[in-house]
């Protein structure tokens, strides 16, 4: 089966539970804070989440069931495939054997309905009437608009203004869904009109975002906010991807020597890596050397020039204080086209990991993750989400590294999505208006400056 180029599973092959990372950690996670520098407490939490989802948010169990009614909706597109790359690695030229699991297939175009459709089956079981979120691509603001509708839902979004305005579609898709949306920063909450007063020309990051649909979450009782990346809820939801990898590599006699993922809050990283770490942990000897890659862009550097540190989720500190690596909650991201990597922060888990030595993280500039994405699309036919691009470089890097040294390693990578709904980004490539930028280390200096003191 070694040669296979489609490893599909079936139906009733769909996980039954998540794989929650936490109960393998070397060292306990930090716990969030609250505004007095205490553990958030769960009625701190509870004004904005549902109970079986903070639940999940702390629990350290290894396994957390599926609910059915959620695995019913997952077989709208799930198990997603994994492909082998064969005619990328031909054109390469490269003895690496390259895979990637493909979560384009769900109806939002990406990874992220993997956690919208259990996060608004738990709202709906609370009660919950209407749920607010953030978007910056337009991955999650769908994702949410399509499982709020699942469950009878309303669904406001706050989409980063940029990707508002450079990603008419994609709010089209969440409007097709009956979800709102708006561009944020925006008139509807405090937080948008003091953002518009000090800067009428402001571009929004996701962290202004996720203020305005906190505050609008937390001063409605009928209303909860909802999170597509980050948090470790979040986060096992993903598990679904890497769980189900893990099955099609067996069914092949193949296992990864390095995975690798875009990064910008963590979900998609997480989701397909964590349960191969799991391998390592238990001792399992093909993953012994096992690397795992987070990919984020030069222009957010957060993992690779951030600093691990407690801080806001949010730019008005109104989320509790995460341990994480953090560029800082008012660091305001350049309008590049990989909006869903635009996040000052990231998960904690994955920020853990990453202090801990146990992952690694890279960042590649955004004309040279173009380039890559325009290489498969050519070779393999998917045009991949920007963000998903970042992940193709690193992985087309490594494999001309094997090309060099000889080794035919096995690479995987996470396909999060489709980029039918980013051609704009693709013009703007071929037109040559797309430029590299690092942020300057000054600059994350000065947001750095604003950490809030803790202890």
């Amino acid at each position: 089966m070694t040669d296979a180029t489609r490893i599909l599973l079936d139906e009733n092959e769909i996980p039954t539970h998540w794989y929650n990372v936490i109960a393998d950690l070397p060292s306990p996670p930090a716990p969030p804070l609250g505004p007095d520098g205490k553990p958030a407490t769960p009625e701190q939490m509870g004004a904005i989440f549902p109970g079986a989802i903070l639940e999940q948010e702390m629990s350290a169990e290894r396994w957390i069931a599926i609910p059915e009614e959620v695995r019913e909706i997952y077989k709208l597109w799930r198990p997603a495939p994994l492909v082998r790359a064969v005619r990328l690695e031909r054109a390469l030229g490269t003895p690496a054997k390259i895979f990637f699991k493909y979560e384009g297939v769900s109806p939002a175009g990406s990874h992220k309905p993997n956690s919208a459709v259990p996060q608004a089956y738990y709202n709906r079981q609370a009660g919950i009437k209407r749920l607010t979120t953030e978007t910056g691509a337009g991955q999650w603001g769908s994702s949410i608009a399509f499982a709020g509708q699942m469950f009878g839902l309303e669904v406001r979004v706050y989409m980063v203004k940029v990707s508002y305005h450079q990603k008419p579609y994609r709010r089209l898709m969440m409007q097709t869904w009956g979800a709102e949306v708006f561009a944020s920063p925006s008139e509807m909450t405090q937080t948008g009109r003091e953002a518009l007063a000090r800067d009428p020309d402001n571009q929004g990051s996701l962290g202004l975002a996720i203020s305005e649909a906190v505050e609008e979450a937390a001063g409605r009782a009928d209303t909860n906010y909802t999170l597509g990346s980050v948090l470790n809820h979040v986060v096992l939801h993903q598990s679904i991807i890497g769980l189900e990898a893990r099955k099609q590599f067996d069914r092949i006699g193949l296992y990864p020597d390095v995975i690798f993922a875009p990064c910008g809050g963590g979900s998609s990283f997480g989701g397909i890596a964590f349960p191969f770490l799991a391998d390592k942990a238990a001792g399992d000897r093909r993953a012994r050397n096992l690397r795992c890659v987070a990919v984020e862009p030069t222009s957010c550097p957060t993992l690779t020039k951030g600093q691990y540190a407690y801080d806001f989720g949010d730019a008005s500190g109104f989320t509790p204080m995460m341990k994480m690596y953090t560029l800082g909650h008012d660091f305001m991201p350049p309008g590049i086209h990989a909006g869903g990597l635009r996040y000052h922060g990231d998960s904690p888990l994955v920020s853990q990991l990453c202090h801990e030595g146990l992952i690694e993280a890279v960042a590649v500039p955004q004309l040279a993750t173009f380039e890559a994405g325009v290489l498969f699309a050519r070779n393999e036919g998917i045009i991949p989400a920007p963000e998903a691009c970042h992940a193709i470089r690193a992985t087309i890097d490594e494999a001309l590294r094997c090309k060099e040294s000889g080794e035919p390693k096995t690479l995987l990578f996470n396909l999060t999505g489709h980029g039918h709904f980013d051609m704009s980004s693709y013009d703007r490539y071929f037109s040559g208006e797309l430029e590299n930028y690092d942020y300057p280390a000054e600059a994350v200096a000065r947001s750095l400056a604003h950490l809030p003191k803790v202890g």
